[in-house]
């Protein structure tokens, strides 16, 4: 038997109380809700000779009450159903986290006379002491800031401590204009360069960390959980919808950035003065960012030319790095620190040698033998992926000790303040050779290799 359509009900007397069959089932309406039924009279077009009234009713939804019973049936079974994937999700995600927790790695010491005893035994190039990145991926503007503080204490003997957020929003802006100029094809990501710094700098100047603290949450920690989470929604909705508006993206992006780092200042008073980013930058801290220099050491290219560091971080594939050969990679960075000039360096921080309880990073004779770290093995882990751009640090310091050479890093990463020296580590000088993709310096540290290089044309010459 069809069963009738609920809704409206045309020329039914329907009862308080009364039942009608479906199939073999009944169903019944129910009577307290009758009285709120309203008689619509409707009178028919057949004539004024054959009046006719049709009479038609609001009256309540059927509801059967065995079919109420089979969809509650299936109600229950789907909630219990989501109980059970709960508790069973919870106790996946349980597991995992014991097994995050009890995981080993493994991890290789030296005995304790074999380290530097103290930061005190380092030639230190002039720096402020180490700060914390918290939870950014943003080691390359830490670094390179601390650098450049550095460099204002070398050239003008002024202790600056400036703003590491600064560079980083406008790193985020580039990006983001860049991803959606090459229609999604460009890695959006928190990493980045040390001659990201120089590039942002010389576009936007740079602000004192008074100006521009770069952090709006109240415990002062920078956190960028939240920031890249909603950059990449945001971005990726772009990338789906094929929406390349660049100005667009960035404005929408730049709400994101100020409701997480802030909005730096246009005009900022310092020490009795009043400022913008690029005078500030010029006058008082007499920053040249053209004046750092990138280098590294591969065979990829020849030596004594310019090229591209080949690694993700390098989002814009900036080709001005140095390559120099090995001896001369390591000996640029000894001699630098030695004359007083501190470098950022691009280093990987994803081995046994690295050892945070102790604050070293060295070679273990089972990952390649004394003697043999050359050319070729530092290519070879290059190519292999073994070595991996990880990380960017400050080196401040050099001693020997052992028999080795030893270099002071000053690291805002957290596994720096593991150990007994807060935010430093030790490495030695096996672990630059091998482990060192990139440093950056200034010019007159290594005004002699440049003379191996190729002058660049003058501003009007063809190249």
């Amino acid at each position: 038997m069809r069963l009738l359509p609920l809704g409206w009900a045309f020329g039914l007397a329907l009862l308080p109380g009364c039942s009608f069959e479906i199939g073999s089932e009944t169903g019944t309406e129910r009577p307290e809700e009758l009285a709120t039924k309203r008689v619509v009279e409707i009178r028919s077009a057949a004539g004024e000779n054959k009046p006719g009234v049709t009479q038609a009713q609001y009256v309540p939804s059927f509801q059967d009450t065995v079919l109420d019973v089979i969809m509650a049936r299936d109600k229950k079974f789907l909630e219990t159903q989501a109980e059970q994937s709960d508790r069973i999700r919870k106790d996946q995600e349980a597991e995992k986290e014991k097994k995050r927790l009890a995981e080993m790695v493994l991890k290789s010491f030296l005995p304790p006379e074999l380290i530097p005893p103290s930061l005190e035994s380092f030639q230190q190039a002039a720096h402020f002491p180490p700060v914390a990145q918290y939870y950014t991926g943003t080691c390359w503007s830490f670094a390179t800031t601390s650098l450049l503080e550095s460099e204002v204490m070398r050239l003008t003997q002024k202790r600056i401590k400036l703003a590491e957020m600064y560079q980083v929003k406008y790193e985020y802006l580039a990006k983001a204009r860049r991803l959606l100029a090459h229609r999604g094809n460009s890695l959006f990501a928190e990493g980045s360069q040390a001659n990201a710094v120089t590039r942002m700098i010389k576009r936007h100047g740079t602000l004192p960390l008074t100006a521009y603290p770069g952090v709006t949450n109240a415990d002062g920690r920078h956190d960028h959980l939240r920031l890249y989470r909603e950059m990449n929604a945001l971005l990726e909705s772009m990338t789906q919808q094929e929406l390349w508006d660049e100005q667009a993206g960035a404005s929408m992006l730049q709400v994101l950035l100020d409701r997480h780092m802030g909005h730096p200042p246009a005009r900022f008073a310092y020490q009795g003065s009043d400022y913008d980013a690029q005078t500030f930058l010029g006058e008082v801290l007499k920053i040249d960012p053209d004046a750092y220099l990138g280098f590294v050491s591969n065979l990829k290219q020849p030596f004594y030319t310019l090229g591209e560091l080949e690694v993700p971080d390098n989002w814009w594939h900036e080709a001005s790095y140095h390559n120099l050969p090995l001896d001369e990679f390591y000996s640029a960075i000894k001699e630098s620190i030695k004359s007083g000039y501190s470098l950022a360096i691009g280093i990987d921080v994803s081995e046994p040698g690295k050892d945070g309880r102790h604050d070293v990073m060295f070679v273990p004779d089972y990952d390649v033998a004394p003697g043999h770290i050359d050319q070729l093995a530092r290519q070879l882990r290059l190519d292999n992926g073994a070595t991996t751009d990880d990380h960017g640090v400050h080196l401040v310091g050099w001693t020997e000790h052992a028999g080795h050479d030893w270099f002071l890093v000053k690291d805002s990463g957290r596994s720096a303040r593991r150990g007994k020296f807060k935010g430093y580590y030790f490495v030695r000088d096996d672990y630059v050779r091998l482990k060192v993709l990139s440093f950056m310096v200034h010019r007159d540290a290594v005004a002699e290799l440049l003379k191996k290089f190729p002058k660049p044309p003058a501003p009007g010459e063809k190249s």
